[in-house]
């Protein structure tokens, strides 16, 4: 691909905004390899990265950072390659992504449970040179699909195995004598985020190097960071929340260091929280509510915890009222997006504010609308669409011309999908989403995605896949299929997703079977009616299957 054909899949702001973020010190023309180097220089022999008992310092990473990028630069990955990265909480994955920002070269953040439909469409939507996957990971051995995908996918040039590597390239092994490299450009792609999904698959998000180190900035701010703290990722690193909401990157940024966690739950998390002094964290609301009702009966020392950020998911004001009783330390609400626009409850805010809403954007340059079904603006208080434009929030998709079109408003606008409305002191609150998605947990999960492949089910005619509400994890998968003859069971749906390379946590966990779909007067499926039926109704059976 050309440097031209490349230029195409950032959709850049305008001169004239761009110009006007410089000038305010928004973008500094900065990029994230280069921060890196900074970052050793004044934080040399301070530890950066703990992963169980390994410790690397700031200095450490800086230079294995530097070898890894020689050693793929000896691969054959340059400037502009996209390289789709499939790891879970590593050192490695910290080391890999720096490694590519320092060539040019742009990871694609796979979820760890993605199976081969997903990291197939992310490959093939970015061109990918090169795929990184763990040899094994929760029991599920990646090589075979890393095998199928790279037949399958010529321009798949390498595959590169964190463990045992069978015919691909250990991970271990990328590895070189470091020389001077040409920087990218401050306005370049950095990395590529994943959407929530309204349609079939993930599309893909660009961040530059610009727009994510003034994120980094502005949410290190916001949560007081200082080079004292230490921040525990206990979500997947590589969701926007725990990498630069302020995060990995954020904590970085003010010379602190960070913890991995190899899962989210409460004994492990606990115990890093005691052993490692963790200042403080990110979680979604399931998360939290888990870590709740484990917290009483604790005998680990958590009193180093002075905030607790919940995110991902709405955040209802009973639980949220629990946190900081429960925790001796502050709540922090955040609403934000991969897209770009953060909000976030600050600390000096009244519990009011904290329990009840997701508080005022990120940046003074923030620029937030909420409008009704004609674009106009809704009066305060009213609720209506969101949208929003600024220094860290895109201006389109990446190669994604026609869904842009539609995405954005001719003036720059991001639509987000989500009803809100802004209270009189200023602050946002999210009252839902217009668009298809299901928040199981804090992960998102395309309806559409679903509903197309169970219509490849032989015993189904018609399916829509809606939200059915939750009280641990907030949402779950419900399809309610009309069936060929013989209705399917909830077993049989799961098997055939799971035979497509499905990830295990968009499969349906409640199946109804119906005479029909209700639809709207203009012949759509109905959802919301349909929703309002099942709710209605008797309880379900195990299963799923309604008694």
């Amino acid at each position: 691909m050309t440097t031209t054909e490349r230029g195409r899949d950032l959709t850049p702001w305008p001169d004239a905004i761009a110009a006007a973020y410089r000038a305010s010190g928004y973008w500094r023309g900065e990029t994230l390899g280069e921060l890196l180097r900074g970052w050793a220089r004044a934080h040399g022999s301070k530890v950066a990265l703990i992963h169980g008992a390994l410790r690397i310092t700031y200095r450490e990473l800086d230079g294995w950072v530097d070898r890894m990028a020689a050693g793929f630069a000896s691969y054959g990955i340059t400037c502009g390659d996209a390289v789709v990265l499939q790891l879970p909480n590593v050192p490695e994955f910290v080391a890999v992504c720096f490694a590519l920002f320092r060539l040019g070269a742009r990871p694609v953040f796979a979820l760890a449970p993605y199976r081969s439909s997903e990291i197939r469409h992310l490959c093939e939507l970015s061109d990918a040179a090169a795929l990184v996957v763990p040899a094994t990971h929760r029991g599920f051995d990646f090589l075979p699909m890393a095998e199928e995908i790279s037949v399958d996918l010529p321009s798949l040039r390498q595959v590169f195995v964190h463990g045992e590597p069978g015919n691909f390239v250990a991970l271990a092994d990328v590895d070189g004598t470091p020389e001077p490299l040409d920087p990218p450009s401050p306005s370049d792609i950095a990395f590529l985020l994943l959407s929530g999904g309204t349609t079939a698959l993930p599309k893909l998000i660009p961040r530059t190097h610009d727009d994510y180190a003034y994120q980094l900035r502005a949410c290190g701010a916001v949560c007081s960071l200082t080079e004292k703290d230490t921040y525990l990722v206990a979500l997947p690193v590589e969701f926007n929340f725990p990498w630069g909401c302020p995060g990995v990157l954020g904590t970085f940024q003010a010379g602190g260091t960070v913890v991995l966690a190899d899962h989210p739950g409460a004994d492990e998390c606990f115990q890093l929280i005691e052993r490692e002094r963790v200042t403080f964290t990110s979680l979604v609301p399931s998360l939290a509510q888990l870590w709740l009702e484990e917290v009483g009966f604790t005998n680990r020392d958590l009193s180093s915890l002075r905030l607790i950020q919940i995110g991902g998911a709405k955040l209802t004001p009973s639980l949220a009222a629990r946190i900081e009783p429960a925790f001796g330390c502050s709540l922090q609400q955040v609403f934000g997006m991969a897209e770009g626009l953060l909000s976030f409850t600050r600390q000096d805010d009244p519990a009011e504010t904290v329990v009840h809403t997701q508080g005022r954007p990120l940046s003074p340059a923030d620029e937030v609308r909420i409008v009704d079904d004609t674009g106009a603006d809704v009066a305060r208080g009213e609720i209506g669409q969101l949208l929003a434009r600024g220094p860290y929030t895109l201006r389109g998709y990446y190669r994604a011309a026609a869904h842009n079109a539609r995405a954005f408003t001719p003036d720059g606008f991001f639509r987000t999908g989500d009803l809100a409305r802004v209270t009189r002191t200023g602050d946002l609150v999210i009252e839902g989403r217009l668009k298809d998605v299901i928040i199981r947990g804090g992960d998102k999960i395309s309806a559409a995605e679903i509903e197309q492949l169970l219509l490849g089910h032989p015993d189904v005619a018609d399916v829509a896949v809606i939200a059915m509400p939750d009280p641990l994890l907030g949402e779950r998968v419900c399809a309610c299929v009309v069936p060929k003859g013989e209705p399917p069971t909830l077993a049989s749906l799961k098997l055939s997703l799971h035979a497509r390379g499905v990830a295990t946590y968009k499969l349906p966990e409640r199946l109804e079977v119906v005479a029909e779909l209700p639809l709207t007067g203009l012949g759509k499926v109905d959802k919301k009616a349909l929703t309002a039926m099942l709710t209605a109704e008797s309880p379900t059976t195990a299963e799923g299957i309604k008694s």
